[in-house]
């Protein structure tokens, strides 16, 4: 009989983290909810543990070194191992592309980019014990260059994705240099990384004004999250399969 997967989401006390949690925690893992408000994790825990499932409130915030450290630490005095990790959390920074200024977009990239540098940074020593690491990195279809690039590209009209969008191509990119150092290095071939977009989906981060549901988001998620042995690493995925970088 095999250990129950442990499972740490970012930014998981609402929205795609919690249901990422939920769907991860009815899978059979032992769910960790990533809150940088630590009652508010508690107030997530709670709701799942009242479903039957397994989940724990960790205090974190994902632009504070000291609170990684302690996070980081936490899992490892209680968990052992860390099995997966799902860098959920994000902020959305949307003023129109030409009056983005620099604090908009440092803002952006300190929660969006850094703090999956850093929390991912913290938790591969967590990861390298566990028989099948994964790390899901959560993305945007707007990341997609080829969706953005030219005058008809898909993305060529939405006028206030200069730092939202920008940091999400950033997060891709650590994805792929991430599976590329997994790749090349002996203790960590055995791990797997990819970015997911859940697509437009209602949240607090856009206002609930997207048509898609968490639940139909968190799908792909969760599935790159518990990949087979012979699954991809380095891809950036939606329901659909592959996206275009």
């Amino acid at each position: 009989m095999t250990d129950p997967l442990t499972a740490l989401v970012t930014g998981a006390n609402k929205g795609l983290g919690k249901e990422v949690a939920r769907q991860l925690g009815r899978l059979g893992a032992t769910v960790l909810i990533g809150s940088r408000d630590h009652a508010r994790g508690e107030l997530a825990a709670a709701e799942l543990v009242a479903q039957g499932l397994a989940a724990h409130a960790i205090q974190l915030d994902v632009t504070e070194a000291a609170s990684i450290q302690a996070a980081a630490e936490e899992v490892q005095t209680r968990y052992g191992r860390l099995d997966v990790l799902v860098n959920n959390a994000g902020i959305l920074v949307a003023p129109p592309a030409l009056e983005t200024t620099v604090e908009d977009l440092r803002a952006t990239f300190e929660t969006n980019v850094f703090g999956v540098l850093a929390v991912t940074n913290a938790m591969l020593p967590r990861m390298g014990k566990a028989p099948a690491p994964r790390i899901v990195t959560v993305s945007s279809t707007t990341a997609s260059l080829t969706y953005n690039a030219g005058p008809d590209a898909k993305f060529a009209g939405a006028p206030n994705n200069l730092a939202y969008a920008s940091s999400k191509a950033a997060v891709t990119m650590l994805t792929v240099q991430y599976a590329n150092a997994f790749r090349r290095s002996p203790d960590h071939q055995h791990f797997k990384i990819n970015a997911a977009t859940p697509g437009h989906i209602a949240t607090d981060l856009n206002g609930h004004s997207g048509p898609r549901t968490p639940e139909q988001g968190a799908r792909i998620v969760v599935e790159l999250a518990t990949l087979p042995d012979d699954g991809p690493s380095g891809g950036f995925f939606n329901d659909d399969g592959q996206l275009p970088w």
